[in-house]
């Protein structure tokens, strides 16, 4: 069980970083996977006082604070009117409702669980993560550093651009609210197609390809779900994701444009 020594509701970032700063302090979110640990923190930062629990859209973008609930995303009609629905399919499928009234957009981003639909979804969009003292970097930046119990910086909101890019999100799951055996998400932006893949079971991961070097949908799809690695546990093996990955990526390809063979 998660235990803390002392709890701090904080009255501004400015204190929460410097809380941070101290090796036994921890921002928390909606506590749904912490609470499962054993973890000891000395303190427990709390950042439900600072109004970043909101939703905001502008001309150019959404700004998602860090602690906006998952049932936030699934419900936002700008988000999924923008981008096809892709956060209510992305979200649908994690445990139920009481749960993602819980968990944390901010908590989903900055633990870059392996088995993440949110980062999954976002990684294809042209998002990025906003911190207190780096500032904003993209998304895909982010994802590839290592997981450190010692990072000391805060995420503050999540950034998505509106740039026009339509996308799609599917995942496979063997049981209604497991996590996720795949899970892929793709956009179109012009000739480039944007191509995530998470739970393989690694963290999801980013490749961009340009359908002027393809003939047909299922090259390109393939093409793309080989570009990542897949590896076995005990919801399937590596090849079956493989495999999954493909599939998907074709699926969601030919959403995205209404044809299956080539663009002739």
């Amino acid at each position: 069980m998660f235990r803390a020594d002392d709890y701090v509701k904080v009255e501004n970032l400015g204190e929460a970083y410097e809380l941070c700063q101290k090796r036994s302090s921890l921002v928390v979110g909606g506590m749904v996977w912490m609470k499962m640990t054993n973890i000891t923190k000395r303190t427990i930062v709390d950042l439900s006082g600072l109004g970043l629990d909101r939703i905001e859209e502008t001309a150019d973008g959404f700004s998602i604070g860090c602690m906006c609930t998952l049932r936030q995303l699934e419900k936002h009609e700008g988000l999924n009117s923008y981008f096809n629905g892709i956060f209510k399919e992305c979200t649908k499928g994690i445990v139920g409702v009481q749960m993602r009234n819980c968990a944390t957009v901010g908590g989903s981003i900055y633990s870059r669980f392996g088995f993440s639909d949110i980062l999954t979804c976002m990684m294809a969009l042209d998002t990025y993560v906003e911190l207190y003292h780096e500032g904003r970097i993209p998304l895909t930046e982010f994802a590839a550093r290592p997981v450190r119990r010692d990072g000391k910086d805060i995420l503050v909101r999540i950034v998505i651009k509106k740039d026009g890019r339509r996308a799609a999100y599917a995942s496979q799951r063997n049981s209604k609210t497991d996590f996720p055996l795949i899970a892929c998400c793709v956009s179109r932006l012009g000739s480039r197609w944007f191509v995530a893949i998470g739970a393989r079971p690694a963290k999801a991961r980013l490749v961009c390809i340009t359908e002027d070097d393809f003939d047909t949908l299922p090259r390109m799809a393939k093409e793309a779900a080989d570009s990542f690695t897949y590896g076995s546990n005990i919801r399937g093996s590596g090849e079956y994701r493989r495999t999954l990955a493909a599939v998907y990526t074709r699926r969601l390809m030919e959403s995205l444009t209404g044809r299956s063979v080539s663009r002739s």
